[in-house]
């Protein structure tokens, strides 16, 4: 039972999140509170293990929660159910494409859904800003405003645009030297931890 509902859940996700794994954020957040399989910060470390790891992020995410809930073939099922909707729509969409590529109703349809996968990617990305900044429940528990923003994650955030925007010997580095730097900070200060 719990392989089919694995398969279900991201079959819908992989269904409906247009525009890449981040917009698959908001469906993994729904999967979260109606399944309990992960929490909130787990959804967050899920993520940022699956933006420093190759491939895409969403079938990253699959992978690890299918893991985490039913072992190696839990992670298989989960895979599949995201990626078997993305599937089937390109078979579809490649047989008639080539009959209607032209025409401008087709067109418009496809530069409708550019700025329906950016609110997507941006809502996802506030989330995840929201979760990682902000620690409600801490500020409730202690009545101390500054249990309400996260200080050390703010600092980190403060380095890494000073070294990724502002200062011109590091600003063209390799986004793979900034992820690495961040895990390594992360692991030796115990920054994050939601």
């Amino acid at each position: 039972m719990i392989y089919l509902q694995l398969f279900f859940e991201f079959f819908k996700a992989g269904l409906f999140a247009i525009g890449g794994g981040m917009a698959t954020l908001p469906f993994l957040y729904d999967i979260s509170d109606k399944t309990g399989w992960f929490t909130y910060g787990q959804l967050a470390d899920m993520v940022a293990i699956s933006e420093s790891t190759p491939g895409p992020i969403g079938v990253n995410m699959a992978t690890y929660v299918g893991f985490t809930t039913a072992g190696i073939s839990g992670s298989v099922i989960a895979t599949l159910g995201l990626i078997t909707p993305s599937i089937i729509i390109i078979l579809i969409i490649a047989g008639f494409l080539k009959a209607f590529k032209d025409n401008k109703y087709v067109q418009h349809a496809f530069y409708g859904l550019r700025p329906a996968s950016t609110g997507l990617i941006a809502a996802a990305g506030f989330s995840v800003f929201a979760l990682i900044m902000f620690h409600k429940d801490a500020y409730a528990a202690s009545g101390n405003i500054l249990d309400l923003v996260s200080i050390p994650n703010l600092v980190l955030l403060a380095v890494l645009y000073y070294f990724t925007a502002v200062c011109k010997k590091t600003k063209g580095l390799h986004p793979v030297v900034f992820i690495a730097a961040s895990a390594v900070i992360g692991i030796i200060f115990q920054f994050g931890g939601v």
